[in-house]
């Protein structure tokens, strides 16, 4: 229960501060007026008055520094751990929990609120030292690669088809790199509110379509059925940043698609969204992974990551950027069914 501490506390030492003055004076009169008697002095009625208030103020004061210091005193050991719990947090030190204070209002709250801030600077720092954990390992494999083969290409011994290979290796691991960066800037960019977000209207059935004909050469190779359902539709958003997402989404369903599969782009309107589900007969997500796969470098068959070249920031990217838009993405999967990813994109801004 809430104490009415904070209420009393002036009116408490107002009162105290009155009855103690008046103490101090009734005690200079009595000293006074001894005084004057052992000293056998008859002095004027203001004289003495004067002389009482004085010794009076002398008795106030002198209490009162030496309560002020006292109560400074008490007042610093109270808010020393409070001090104590900052100076750790400033250290990088965020494992605080503070007792609360029961008996102070404004101390309760305070306690509290550090506790708060030290709990989420924790977890934030737990994400970053995750997030960099997974850039140095993500960093390392490739790196780990162009540098073996490269030893290898120092043997003068080698045929010319294994040194051709072993080139090719080397150049799709640069490619990787060079993917991850970009991403890891993308994203970066993407959570500081730092990118450039310009919104125009433009076709959105069309860019769907531009975006599988880009893809082409992915899913002709695969020999994958590629079905296409677009109803007419414009939309005012940020064409590149969808752009990213429609690719990322479908070159997704390419890679786990197996050959002569079926993918189905689909866009229609439901209620005041506009709906683009992306399909496939892949190898699906199990219903553990689904949950984490849009958490950065979440990957979530880890057997199958080095043939996929995946940095794992792609579904990072794609749900930041919906977000942007005001959208949200879904996903339903079973493995060794498929996976649909549905993004719904809000109409108040788009056009028929």
């Amino acid at each position: 229960m809430r104490r009415p501490h904070s209420r009393w506390f002036g009116l408490f030492w107002m009162i105290t501060f009155f009855l103690f003055t008046a103490a101090s004076f009734a005690v200079a009169y009595y000293l006074t007026s001894l005084l004057y008697q052992v000293l056998h002095l008859n002095l004027p009625a203001p004289v003495v008055q004067i002389i009482n208030s004085f010794v009076g103020l002398i008795i106030t004061s002198s209490f009162f520094r030496l309560f002020s210091q006292y109560f400074r005193r008490q007042q610093f050991n109270t808010f020393q751990p409070l001090i104590d719990a900052m100076d750790r947090i400033a250290k990088g030190d965020f494992s605080i929990h503070l007792d609360d204070n029961e008996d102070d209002g404004m101390l309760r709250d305070l306690t509290a609120s550090i506790n708060k801030m030290a709990a989420e600077l924790g977890q934030m720092e737990n994400m970053r030292q995750e997030f960099v954990s997974n850039v140095s390992h993500e960093i390392q494999s490739p790196l780990t690669s162009i540098r073996g083969f490269a030893q290898v290409l120092q043997n003068d011994q080698l045929a010319p088809p294994e040194r051709r290979h072993y080139l090719e290796i080397i150049e799709t691991e640069s490619k990787r790199l060079s993917r991850l960066a970009d991403d890891l800037l993308k994203l970066a960019s993407l959570e500081s509110d730092q990118v450039k977000f310009e919104t125009r209207p433009y076709a959105l059935d069309k860019q769907l379509r531009s975006v599988v004909l880009v893809c082409e050469p992915q899913w002709a190779e695969k020999k994958l059925n590629m079905e296409i359902d677009l109803n007419s539709l414009s939309i005012n958003a940020d064409e590149d940043l969808l752009n990213q997402v429609w690719l990322n989404l479908l070159q997704n369903s390419i890679k786990f698609t197996p050959i002569g599969g079926t993918i189905k782009v689909k866009l229609q309107t439901e209620g005041n969204h506009a709906v683009v589900s992306i399909t496939d007969n892949g190898i699906g997500i199990a219903p553990e992974d689904q949950i984490h796969i849009f958490e950065r470098f979440y990957k979530a068959d880890k057997s199958r990551t080095r043939s996929k070249e995946g940095s794992g920031l792609g579904l990072s990217i794609v749900k930041k950027i919906i977000n942007l838009h005001g959208g949200s993405i879904d996903v339903v999967s079973s493995p060794g069914t498929g996976t649909t990813f549905t993004v719904s994109l809000p109409l108040q801004h788009m056009h028929a």
